[in-house]
């Protein structure tokens, strides 16, 4: 008679050895055992590691022998298979999955079913990807320090993969020891996170005319920026009089009252203000207001990050100010971190030499703008908190960032000290 084999798999061999003999009955020769991907959770996606064993039924449990009833139901049994070359692990789990997607997708039974199949599978795939990036599918952190610091680390909206290069970084860096102690360990990651602020150099009046570009969304404050920047460059509040020459330039012709606002501030600050969306008048522009001029503020028409189109022939028409001119990237600190990332990566063409946050004084929570910025390894300028010209508006600090921050405590003094401002023209303070 020929022989018969079975094939059993669970979590462990010993629960697959008792599987195996709960079926066929005892004694078993186990032939082999390997480690195997059990498929689990929704559509199989979720699977966990297990074993499979191979072996020999019995002869006395075979089929045509005085069996049970109860063991006549797993009479029909493949013959033990030749032995196949080793998969490797990511390979095999690959074909693993390719086999059971064949197996749903032929019940399905027409091609309806079988591109609506595919559709949830690819949702699901999208779904567990993104519970893997936040974390929120393993387990917390074992050292309930590293536990207490995420939670404040999510309180202030850092994203995922920044919140886990720092507890990464604690858990290489500092001793269990010094982990025990709450303190030492976020005194230590606040002055991790001051260092991946990144804070551009703004004294460049050192070539004139300076040019300076303002791109950016809709609505993120571009044009008080601009009348902010014109103030604080060109007025001295002390003595009320004129320290340098600023021409302003709107080619923002769309937007109602844009050209009308940017009027009304260079009228108040007696700045000659001009508007266009011609590459060559811009150059013309550019080119007869040169002399004795120290610096151009160009303001431009808000743009939705996914016009590629539009973002493309605003690109061409700034080119006209030349390859000296500093094209300044404005955001809104209101904006997600995701969004943020987004909007950096998508104004890249415009080959913007820095970011100024917009609007801080609209949230609490500046993780989300730090986490960005660092990712990107981009440098921040200027950070804005409010409506009023000039005021509202200071050159950006690492310590700035760090004392919004909630939920740590902050040695402001130590932290001057890690952290020095850079010796750079005083801006009229905020209140």
């Amino acid at each position: 008679m020929q022989q018969q084999y079975f094939i059993e798999q669970a979590p462990t061999y010993g629960e697959a050895e008792r599987k195996a003999q709960e079926k066929y009955g005892k004694p078993l020769t186990i032939l082999m055992h390997e480690t195997v991907k059990i498929p689990g959770g929704f559509l199989n996606l979720f699977s966990k590691e297990g074993v499979k064993i191979t072996g020999i039924i019995p002869r006395f449990n075979r089929p045509g022998n005085d069996v049970s009833p109860q063991r006549e139901m797993f009479t029909t049994v493949k013959p033990f298979p030749p032995k196949q070359p080793q998969q490797a692990p990511q390979t095999q789990q690959a074909l693993n999955f390719a086999e059971e997607k064949e197996k749903v997708l032929a019940l399905a039974g027409n091609r309806e079913k079988d591109n609506a199949l595919k559709e949830v599978l690819a949702e699901v795939r999208t779904i567990k990807e993104k519970l893997e990036g936040s974390g929120l599918t393993g387990s917390r952190e074992e050292h309930p320090t590293l536990n207490r610091l995420d939670d404040v680390l999510i309180l202030n909206d850092f994203p995922p993969s920044y919140r886990k290069v720092m507890l990464e970084r604690a858990r290489k860096e500092l001793s269990l020891e010094a982990l025990d102690n709450y303190d030492i360990v976020q005194d230590k990651v606040l002055e991790w996170i001051g260092e991946s602020i990144r804070i551009y150099d703004n004294n460049k009046f050192r070539i004139r005319p300076r040019i300076m570009i303002l791109v950016g969304p809709t609505g993120v404050g571009k044009t008080t920026t601009v009348a902010k920047l014109a103030a604080n460059f060109g007025i001295d509040s002390n003595k009320r009089a004129q320290k340098r020459n600023v021409v302003l330039i709107t080619i923002d012709a769309y937007r109602i009252g844009a050209k009308e606002q940017v009027e009304k501030y260079s009228e108040l600050m007696q700045f000659p203000c001009f508007s266009t969306v011609d590459y060559d008048e811009l150059k013309r522009i550019i080119a007869a207001n040169s002399e004795g001029t120290d610096l151009f503020l160009i303001d431009t028409i808000g743009k939705n990050p996914r016009d590629m189109e539009e973002l493309g022939k605003m690109k061409n028409l700034l080119d006209a100010c030349g390859a000296l001119a500093e094209v300044h990237l404005a955001v809104a600190a209101t904006t997600k971190s995701s969004d943020l990332c987004e909007i950096l990566k998508t104004f890249e063409p415009f080959n913007y030499k820095s970011v100024i946050i917009t609007k801080l004084d609209e949230t609490i929570r500046t993780g989300n703008v730090i986490g960005a910025l660092s990712e990107k390894s981009k440098a921040v300028s200027y950070i804005t908190n409010g409506q009023k010209v000039p005021e509202h508006i200071r050159t950006a600090s690492v310590i700035q960032f760090l004392i919004n921050l909630e939920g740590f405590r902050v040695n402001r003094i130590k932290l001057e000290e890690m952290f020095p401002e850079q010796v750079q023209e005083q801006m009229q303070q905020w209140s």
